[in-house]
């Protein structure tokens, strides 16, 4: 019995220890090497040695710890509950309290070690985020940019994260260079994590990848090409760098300041203090803000296609927005996505397009055939061509499917109609697309895993019977139709893209 007495109260001792000093609010900050600082919050109440409480980021909101222990030599273990509500298993921390200080291991990107750092003690309620109300509902007019699809390049699908301006640079010279430019490829657009902290009047800031985003937007203008940037509605972008959550107008008026010509606005973090239901008002805010700078920016809303954009996108002033998840440099991410794309039809005009997202084009990890389908049916679905490769060492091969004029030419189309399934026989598709001058652009596709003859009739396509001129866009050379149709035999995974003239 002694014994037992004499381990409770150690043990009493021990857990007492911890109790006044660990219940509270911890702070932990990470910097990386660009200069951007993460938060992190850990609101903590310990009972013995039971803990729970919360974690908190502006980046992934406030999570429910699980679980959470402390043992006699200080030892934490916290279970986080998965961020944005996701199943699974929660996420284990490890923690160490010594002498009143707590070091918490935290993890970093993919592929970086994880690191020890010292909590500071923070005011109770720090790092909750005040919910700034949307503005009410008004039609934003139509800024008049983007009558024919946007097409250029953009960092994120070659780059994501390591992107500097050096690489930018680069790129506008490769557009020049490559018969891009020429081709229409004009927007130069970095993605995310260019940002740095803001200063003491709220002014964003660059990080240290990009020390001078004005002398590059006239770098890049030099070249007669316009430049790009990214931003979230909320307090953090997708990589967690700072967005422009209270300080649109402010922003916008920064990029116009810097000569920017087109900005990517990512939903991400919004959703920490938004409703879906706010998101026309938060886009709209945006969207008032650019148009107050009086500088032409192109407006690029990237929501991933909820609550239906297409149907209030132009009303705050979108000229494009996406409509659906991230590509992925695969046939089936990026054939899922692609031919899914029909039922928005309707929404596609002059100055409002559909987004399915970036080109992977030169990436790798498709075949040139699977390449020509992805720049084919995006073209036949008038989608911004926004390539996403390193263009400084893209291949003759890969440089031709991005920069073939005829293909080109149906994408730009002034009529801005978006393309149609005609017909389906299984894996075996044909599109068909109206253009300006009463031609068609027909798209027969070949999803399956052998070669095999694909025929269009020309009542699916809405073409009376007789004599046309047809032309194969990618074999650059007329071909002859029967009568009442036109039949190819297409690859694998490949497409055959005529065009019809009356």
């Amino acid at each position: 019995m002694r014994i037992t007495r004499f381990f409770i109260s150690v043990l009493t001792l021990a857990t007492a220890a911890f109790a006044a000093d660990l219940t509270g609010n911890w702070l932990v900050k990470q910097e990386s090497p660009d200069g951007n600082v993460r938060e992190t919050y850990f609101d903590l109440k310990q009972d013995g040695t039971s803990i729970n409480g919360v974690t908190r980021s502006a980046q992934f909101g406030e999570r429910k710890i699980e679980s959470g222990t402390i043992d006699a030599e200080g030892n934490v273990t916290l279970v986080a509950a998965p961020p944005n509500n996701r199943k699974g298993n929660g996420q284990k921390i490890q923690a160490k309290f010594v002498n009143g200080a707590l070091r918490v291991t935290m993890t970093g990107r993919p592929g970086t070690q994880p690191e020890e750092v010292t909590a500071s003690r923070a005011a109770a309620g720090a790092g909750i985020i005040e919910r700034i109300p949307p503005p009410a509902l008004k039609k934003v007019p139509y800024n008049g940019l983007a009558k024919t699809p946007p097409m250029g390049w953009n960092s994120w699908n070659k780059f994501a994260g390591r992107v500097t301006q050096e690489d930018v640079k680069g790129m506008a010279d490769a557009i020049v260079s490559s018969g891009m430019k020429k081709a229409g490829y004009i927007y130069v657009n970095i993605d995310d994590t260019w940002e740095g902290m803001r200063d003491a009047n709220g002014n964003i800031t660059t990080n240290k990848k990009f020390p001078d985003m004005k002398g590059l937007a006239d770098y890049v203008h030099s070249k007669g090409l316009k430049l790009g940037i990214y931003s979230s509605p909320g307090p953090k972008t997708c990589a967690g760098y700072e967005g422009s959550y209270g300080h649109e107008l402010q922003d916008a008026k920064q990029y116009a300041a810097w000569g920017i010509d087109y900005l990517k606005y990512d939903w991400c973090s919004a959703g920490r203090v938004y409703k879906p239901e706010d998101e026309q008002a938060v886009y709209q805010k945006m969207g008032e803000a650019l148009q107050a700078t009086g500088r032409p920016i192109v407006y690029s809303l990237c929501q991933y296609g909820a609550v239906d954009v297409w149907k209030w996108g132009p009303e705050v002033s979108g000229n494009l927005w996406r409509t659906t998840g991230d590509i992925r440099d695969t046939w089936d991410s990026m054939s899922k996505i692609g031919f899914d794309q029909g039922r928005l039809a309707e929404y596609a005009a002059p100055g409002h397009w559909n987004d399915p997202d970036m080109l992977e084009i030169g990436n790798g990890g498709m075949t040139n055939d699977e390449y020509k389908v992805h720049m084919s049916l995006w073209s036949l679905l008038s989608a911004p061509l926004l390539a996403g490769n390193d263009l400084r060492s893209a291949s003759k091969e890969i440089l031709d499917i991005l920069t073939n004029a005829e293909v080109i030419a149906i994408d730009q189309d002034p009529a801005g109609n978006q393309a149609t399934r005609a017909t389906q026989n299984g894996d075996l598709e044909v599109w068909v697309k109206e253009l300006h001058d009463g031609s068609k652009a027909v798209g027969l596709f070949n999803l399956g895993a052998a070669a095999a003859d694909i025929s269009v009739k020309w009542g699916d396509v809405k073409i009376q019977s007789g004599k046309h001129k047809l032309r194969d866009l990618w074999a650059h050379k007329e071909v002859k139709a029967e009568a009442d149709g036109y039949s190819a035999n297409v690859p694998s995974h490949g497409v055959v893209l005529i065009r019809i003239a009356k």
